[in-house]
């Protein structure tokens, strides 16, 4: 069964706020995947451990119907809240396979076999049950249909004018005290997702390890992205003084490094992604 770590109103509606949307460079790495395979257009995507719905928003731009499927209620609750195409649901399943449930496992996915043409999984796989979930990805799939498994790695990095390196320095030193406090399963993440590929069970399929993306955030934008993660919650729930605490240092350190007054001030915040990619045999 997948890891449960999302599950909090609180931490869902932090999670809906401050994490993002893919870069454009993932995305485009997908869509040219998916186009080379002719994958797309097509009927239906499915994206698994949707989350809050940042990368299930993506998806509605290219496929005629999307589902966005959770095990926390929470966050579909937060996806449902927030604006979208039409064409693009999270509990409304009913209408692809009868289901007992709003939200689902990703090992147990409410779709008859062969029904989607694109699955998707945006910074979730890795709380997946690994076996289980692939076989489930090649049951629901059609022939010919692909699989896109993506995450954003620790790799990240600030640019702010010409301080870009002391204000990286800052966030690392809080990131690396916030890791401290991970899951064992951020390992898959830790090692770009290599035991999702050798999980994946096509012969067709590959890993791609150096996607950059510059994504646009603000101060309190990188701030409430720590304070999102898993890790973070996890270092809140055993020492909620200390871990506050470190989030408003961080914060104010960041400021002064940029020698500024206001928390909305902009900044890139740059990132690796992983995405593994696959193609059912037809």
């Amino acid at each position: 069964m997948a890891t449960q770590m999302f599950e909090g109103r609180g931490h869902a509606a932090v999670y809906q706020k401050y994490r993002f949307a893919p870069g454009k460079e993932l995305q485009q790495t997908i869509l040219s995947y998916l186009r080379e395979k002719k994958a797309i257009p097509a009927e239906l995507a499915v994206d698994v451990g949707c989350g809050s719905g940042q990368g299930t928003r993506f998806l509605g731009e290219h496929f005629k119907k999307v589902v966005g499927t959770d095990i926390s209620e929470a966050q579909i609750e937060e996806a449902k809240a927030t604006p979208c195409m039409p064409n693009i649901s999270y509990l409304s399943v009913w209408w692809l396979f009868p289901c007992p449930r709003s939200v689902c496992p990703a090992e147990e996915l409410p779709f008859p076999g062969g029904s989607v043409d694109v699955l998707t999984s945006f910074t979730a796989a890795h709380w997946f049950h690994l076996r289980r979930f692939a076989r489930e990805a090649r049951r629901v799939l059609r022939p010919g249909g692909c699989v896109a498994i993506s995450t954003y790695t620790p790799d990240m990095s600030l640019r702010h004018g010409d301080c870009s390196q002391q204000l990286t320095r800052v966030f690392r030193e809080c990131w690396d005290e916030i890791l401290k406090y991970s899951d064992d399963k951020v390992k898959y993440v830790l090692g770009d997702y290599k035991e999702i590929f050798e999980a994946l069970p096509f012969p067709d399929k590959k890993r791609i390890t150096d996607i950059y993306d510059s994504i646009p955030m603000t101060v309190e934008g990188v701030v409430g992205y720590m304070e999102s993660t898993s890790s973070y919650q996890t270092f809140k729930k055993k020492d909620p003084t200390a871990a506050t605490s470190l989030l408003q240092e961080t914060e104010k350190r960041m400021l002064e490094t940029m020698g500024v007054s206001s928390r909305e001030t902009p900044l890139e915040f740059l990132v690796r992604h992983v995405c593994v990619l696959g193609c059912k045999e037809c």
